[in-house]
């Protein structure tokens, strides 16, 4: 299990840093978006800049993977990241469901063994 984790966690943050970077410097090229629903999401989210912040968190996230450094904190981050992820291609572009699904099992696979690791994030009250 100890190899399967290691290869989902590279494999994950192959993806973040790849698709983090395209999201800076546009190496992929983006599928023509038809008028509707997604392109005015997409119109929005670049127009305001938010889009900086999501592939930011991408990128350094995706970073931490692949020096195993903070690997608890960046799949918690990631977690967030995928949880949106799956409701875009869910909701708006059904197409980009099975690597969105791909994505997640990679997730589940890295997070599984450090399981431990996140107890602390489930504890009812904090001792302030």
């Amino acid at each position: 299990m100890k190899i399967v984790s290691m290869v989902a966690r590279i494999l994950l943050g192959l993806m973040f840093t790849v698709f983090g970077l395209n999201g800076f410097f546009h190496f992929i090229p983006s599928p023509a978006f038809q008028p509707g629903l997604l392109l005015d999401f997409f119109t929005a989210i670049v127009g305001s800049g938010f889009y900086v912040l999501i592939f930011g968190v991408q990128l350094i996230c995706g970073l931490l993977l692949l020096s195993n450094q903070y690997v608890p904190l960046a799949i918690v981050v990631l977690g967030a990241v995928l949880a949106n992820i799956l409701t875009f291609h869910a909701t708006m572009q059904p197409a980009g469901f099975p690597p969105a699904l791909f994505a997640t099992l990679l997730w589940f696979l890295t997070a599984w063994p450090i399981r431990a690791q996140f107890a602390p994030l489930f504890v009812r009250k904090a001792n302030v």
